[in-house]
């Protein structure tokens, strides 16, 4: 085995302890350093431990927290699809109620050897999660990227769409409806995301119709990123006297519109509703719904780039790839009543 080790070492220019710390998955070897290894075994004719082998077969882990939310197997499908093109194998792990945690799936990739994971909507997001998490994975010689949320704590590269322009972009075409008492409806606000568009739909607010902080912080309802989440916190806005309300995902929105029919409102007639994600199929519901689209497929790309460059062991510096949305206009905003549209959309 000592032979053998400094065989290697020889062969891949590095020492027999660093040899020894990537035979056995040890942490602390930087990627590039541990394929000079990998490399060196192959040349020397040696089998790779089973756990290496399964390294260099191209699995790619994806994690999203889950699947009835149309917008994750969305995406879920193009960053699957551009793993392919590159000759991976992507794994989707799903978390559900009372199933795998994240640490868990995590955990299960790894010992299968993936060659990197993507997280979706993870705890990354959530500003009261221990990032060190992802300290300890990186300690393990897994790149990772991750996509939607933010956190300064954790070196890697992050894919998030523009949750502050998204609000002024569907606070700005309600305006333009005549529209001046606006409800956000969304998740909690531990969240990055969350939170982001809180600070975009006040300054948004502020900007278009001169409504300050205080005065819209109560015309902001958080609640579950759900059907029955947007329902309830639609049903608080509307008691608020809301002629609007925008919503933090479309399936919030289907929740807002069921909301208001049951309090015998008509949409959007009686009151108009905005959602977020543009998901497969939300062009077809009754009305159709104006959501402000998330750039799903480029974000796709863009987190199977940047893990590829990971895996390649040339990673760009750690950041944030921001992706503007788009306001898509359809049947569920109309001119609020009495008030005159002051012009189109955005």
């Amino acid at each position: 085995m000592t032979a053998r080790l400094a065989d290697i070492a020889a062969q891949a220019g590095v020492s027999e302890a660093t040899v020894s710390r990537v035979l056995n998955g040890k942490p602390g070897v930087a990627a590039t350093t541990r394929e000079s290894v990998l490399a060196a075994l192959d040349v020397l004719g040696y089998e790779r431990p089973v756990r290496l082998r399964q390294r260099s077969a191209g699995l790619v882990g994806l994690i999203t927290p889950e699947l009835e939310n149309p917008i994750f197997p969305a995406l879920a499908q193009f960053i699957g699809q551009a793993l392919t093109r590159q000759g991976y194998t992507p794994v989707l792990a799903t978390q559900t109620p009372g199933g795998s945690t994240e640490d868990e799936l995590t955990e299960m990739l790894v010992e299968r050897g993936v060659a990197g994971i993507i997280f979706v909507s993870g705890l990354h997001a959530d500003t009261t999660a221990d990032m060190r998490r992802y300290d300890r994975l990186r300690g393990q010689g897994v790149p990772f990227v991750l996509v939607d949320g933010y956190s300064p704590k954790v070196r890697a590269p992050f894919i998030s769409p523009d949750d502050r322009a998204a609000m002024l972009l569907a606070v700005t075409h309600l305006a333009s409806l005549g529209h001046t008492r606006i409800g956000l409806a969304l998740g909690p606000k531990r969240f990055v995301p969350v939170l982001r568009k809180i600070e975009g739909f006040q300054r948004a607010m502020r900007e278009q119709l001169g409504v300050g902080p205080e005065e819209s912080e109560e015309l902001i309802q958080h609640s579950l990123y759900t059907l029955e989440g947007g329902q309830a916190a639609a049903e608080a806005l509307i008691e608020r006297g809301c002629t609007a309300v925008v919503c933090a995902s479309d399936m919030m929105a289907l929740g807002a519109i069921r909301a208001a029919r049951r309090q015998g409102l008509a949409v959007p007639e009686d009151i108009s509703v905005v959602g977020f994600d543009d998901s497969p199929l939300i062009a077809f519901t009754d009305p159709p719904l104006t959501t402000v689209r998330k750039p799903v497929q480029p974000m796709g790309q863009a987190a199977v780039r940047a893990l590829l460059e990971e895996i390649g062991g040339t990673p760009a510096p750690p950041s944030e790839f921001v992706f503007l949305p788009e306001l898509v206009v359809r049947g569920s905003t109309a001119s609020a009543h009495g008030a005159g549209a002051r012009g189109g959309g955005t």
